[in-house]
This record gives C-alpha cells, sequence and structure tokens, in this order.
C-alpha cells in the first residue's frame, strides 16, 4: 500500500538557482507520460519546471510560456483560486496534498477528472523553499462509468474525518452509492479497496503528527481513528517495517543531519 506522507523525499533545491539535473530530467521524462500533468514551483507558487502535458492543457505550445507565472495567472478565476490555495497551504504549512479528486483541464481546456499530488521541497536546512506536484488524469475508457458528485463529497469528508469511526459502508452511504459500485469507484481510482483507502489517510495524518508534534502514542493513535496504539503499531509495522517510534525517531535523525551539512 503506497503512502507518499511515510517516505517523503528531501530534495535539495536552493531558491534562485538553477534546477537540479534529476529534476530537468524528471521534467523531459514525463514529457512522454501524456497522461500525467508535472509541474515543481518556486516558494512564491511560480512554475519552475513543467511537463508538455501541462503547457497543453492550459492552451499553450511551448514550455517558456508557462514558466514564471502562477496557477492564479492561467486558470479560470475559480480553478486559478483553489490551485494557488492549496500552494499557499503546502508552503505554509509544509504538509503535503495527496492524491486529491478534482476537476482539472485536459489537453484543449477540457475539464476532466484527476488525482493531484502536491509535495513541499525543502533545502538542505530543511526551509521549505517551493513544491513538486503531479495530476495524474482519470480518463477512463468509453464504457466506464463517470465520477459522481457525491463520490468526490465522501473523498473531501474522508481527508477531514480519518479520525472518525468510519468504514466502506458509510463512505458509501454518504456519496450515496450501493457499497459495490463504490468499492469499484474506489478501486479504480485510487487503486485501493476502501478499507485499504481508510488505512491510508489514517497512516497519512499519524505520519505527519509524529514528525511535527511531541504527542504520545496513545493520542496519536486515537486523534488518527485508530482503535489503540497496539493497532496503530501493526498499521505502521505493515506499511514502512518500522514502528511508529522508530519512524519518529529516523525521521528527527534525517532533519538533524541535513542541518548539519549546511
Amino acid at each position: 500500500m503506497k503512502s507518499d506522507i511515510l517516505a517523503q523525499p528531501r530534495l535539495d533545491l536552493e531558491a534562485g538557482l538553477p534546477l537540479p539535473v534529476d529534476l530537468t530530467l524528471m521534467d523531459q521524462l514525463l514529457d512522454h507520460v501524456p497522461e500525467i500533468a508535472f509541474f515543481l514551483k518556486d516558494r512564491s507558487g511560480r512554475y519552475l519546471a513543467v511537463n508538455q502535458s501541462l503547457v497543453e492543457r492550459c492552451g499553450l505550445r511551448e514550455k517558456h510560456e508557462l514558466l514564471g507565472r502562477r496557477a492564479s495567472d492561467i486558470f479560470p478565476k475559480e480553478l486559478g483560486e483553489l490551485y494557488s490555495s492549496q500552494d499557499q497551504f503546502v508552503l505554509g504549512t509544509a504538509r503535503p496534498i495527496l492524491d486529491r479528486l478534482e476537476l482539472h483541464w485536459y489537453a484543449g481546456r477540457r475539464p476532466g477528472w484527476c488525482l493531484t499530488t502536491k509535495l513541499p521541497l525543502r533545502d538542505r536546512a530543511g526551509v521549505v523553499v517551493g513544491l513538486v506536484g503531479i495530476s495524474r488524469d482519470l480518463r477512463a475508457h468509453e464504457n466506464a462509468e463517470a465520477i459522481p458528485a457525491g463520490f468526490v463529497k465522501a473523498m473531501e469528508f474522508l481527508d477531514s474525518h480519518c479520525h472518525e469511526a468510519l468504514s466502506p459502508g458509510s463512505l458509501a452511504r454518504r456519496a450515496g452509492l450501493p457499497p459495490v459500485r463504490f468499492a469499484r469507484l474506489t478501486k479504480r481510482i485510487f487503486r485501493l479497496t476502501p478499507n485499504q483507502l481508510i488505512l491510508q489517510k489514517r497512516l497519512d495524518a499519524a505520519a505527519r503528527l509524529l514528525i511535527e508534534t511531541d504527542r504520545s502514542m496513545a493520542d496519536i493513535a486515537c486523534s488518527c481513528g485508530f482503535y489503540d496504539h497496539s493497532a496503530m503499531t501493526r498499521a505502521f509495522r505493515s506499511a514502512t517495517n518500522m514502528t511508529p517510534t522508530q519512524f519518529r525517531n529516523s525521521k528527527r535523525e534525517n532533519r538533524v543531519t541535513s542541518r548539519a551539512q549546511v
């Protein structure tokens, strides 16, 4: 089961300097993956690197037409404000946005559903200096079902209420969908079963608290929807091969090492 927060990369990026070679190569590589829009932004939300798919979604031809501009300069007012607010959340809190289901543009400015992920970029001192992200197209085959509005609302609820007593059945009811159809949509979109998706959200929330706070394991487990400390430990060990304590210590050691190298 994939969970990006459990293995957040620390990419070295110095504001105002040329992009590292590996990110430039990533940009070029993702030109050949048209179903993914890739972007790298600076501390002010300006595009530093993009792939060709994003350029075409914006109705442009060349990357230089997008570089140095913000989402609010490119997209219609509502979308531009949404993307800019997401950027400010990531840049201001250093917290990621993971697999957010939302409307985006396809080539030719046609609206469609995407899963968007945005991760903070830090310099060697641990300071957030930008963000990197992708939006993955969810265009399905012609006979595949569309994504109901109720399903989107259920996913938004899960993002902010993963600490509550949730089940696939309760989310299906919130989406206004039969459980079988809800499970089929979850599997198609997220490549996870509903139970796996709920667990991933709880692990992501717990990982953030382990990294950012000194709260006790029992308190974090309760705050993130786990039955108890032991249940959280089993889930962490399965996902990371570490206990929550080992995970917390490893992340803090990495931060200390990074700062010492500056």
